[in-house]
């Protein structure tokens, strides 16, 4: 198995974990603050956490790619497979839950055509109540940072076998 490809695989995963878990622990934090302050701290996050989503997909690929290369049936390769189920799975949580929230949050901000293309994926019927749209889009980063966390003790383990 390659070694660069195990340290790329784990990079993508930390990153990937990383930046779910960094929502989750801001939520705290955030449930404190008014609407106003709330939506206006939603808005600056957006871009750096865009470019750095871009290892989720990544990490899937690298995954795969991993467990084309491990021995079928072995523990590795098991290990390797649970990852990308884990992977797979902050993936699915994010088009399900996060995505929709983020089509909220976003829907008075100017946005470069581009990501005002990705923001429209994914839109859904939004509660009346802010709050409702806050924790929903809040719990889905700690489903996902839960799942992430998972994701990357697997793939931790079966690269340390």
């Amino acid at each position: 198995m390659s070694v660069a490809l195990q340290v790329l695989a784990l990079m993508l995963a930390a990153v990937t974990m990383g930046l779910s878990l960094a929502h989750a622990l801001e939520f705290p934090g955030k449930r404190r603050l008014s609407k106003e302050q709330y939506l206006i701290a939603q808005r600056i996050y957006y871009p750096g956490f865009t470019v750095g989503g871009l290892a989720e997909p990544a990490v899937i690929v690298a995954t795969l790619a991993l467990l084309t290369l491990t021995p079928w049936a072995s523990q590795r390769f098991w290990l390797i497979a649970g990852a990308g189920m884990a992977f797979l799975v902050v993936q699915a949580i994010f088009w399900l839950m996060t995505q929709p929230m983020n089509t909220y949050w976003l829907r008075e901000t100017e946005l470069s055509p581009s990501a005002k293309n990705f923001f429209a994926l994914g839109r859904a019927d939004m509660p009346r109540d802010w709050t409702v749209a806050r924790d929903r889009w809040e719990r889905s980063h700690l489903l996902r940072a839960i799942a992430a966390m998972l994701g990357l003790l697997l793939l931790s383990v079966a690269v340390a076998s």
